[in-house]
């Protein structure tokens, strides 16, 4: 019976302990007051979308020649002239502050866009003769991508004085043809 007696007091022993290194119970909920001052994050960029609003606009600007996907919060869905003027206008000063610039700026002067059975018709008025450039490039493909990733446009065409334009591709090779974010994607990074 020695054994027994002994292999209780051993286990009394281990639940006393076990049971003094918790939480004590309560019968109730109290409140639990933070630390003062900041509390740690993780965050490691500002982010780059405003968090109000019912809807998503999506804009594609440049960043280490590569186009960036912004997604902004508005509260309707805009009208795609309206869209372009948005892409046109350039990063906020938070995107700006994460590395994000508009090849449009010195590529492009104007564009206007009109949408017909889903193909937005891009009639642009250019700063510098096209040359197929980087610059260029991106310039294109911020149109493109930004106005193909909404859901009533398939293709978009760029034009001046009424003629179809030939645009550089993410190839580099130059089409008068209606293009989608598919000829940019090689030059589509993720944020």
């Amino acid at each position: 019976m020695t054994g027994n007696r002994a292999g209780v007091a051993v286990a009394a022993l281990l639940l006393a302990l076990v049971a003094a290194c918790g939480v004590p119970g309560e019968d109730r909920p109290r409140a639990v007051t933070p630390p003062p001052g900041p509390l740690p994050s993780t965050a490691t960029a500002a982010p780059t979308t405003a968090e109000t609003g019912a809807v998503t606009e999506v804009l594609y600007f440049s960043r280490d020649d590569k186009l960036v996907p912004v997604t902004r919060r508005i509260d309707e869905v805009p009208a795609v002239e309206v869209q372009l003027r948005d892409l046109l206008a350039g990063p906020t000063q938070a995107e700006r502050d994460d590395g994000l610039t508009n090849a449009l700026t010195g590529a492009l002067s104007n564009a206007e866009v009109e949408l017909l059975d889903r193909q937005a018709r891009v009639t642009v008025t250019a700063t510098v003769a096209e040359t197929g450039s980087t610059h260029e490039m991106l310039a294109y493909g911020q149109i493109v991508c930004t106005l193909t990733a909404r859901a009533d446009v398939n293709t978009v065409v760029f034009l001046r004085d009424g003629a179809p334009l030939s645009v550089p591709r993410g190839d580099h090779s130059l089409s008068p043809d209606p293009l989608t974010a598919a000829d940019y994607a090689a030059l589509i990074t993720p944020r």
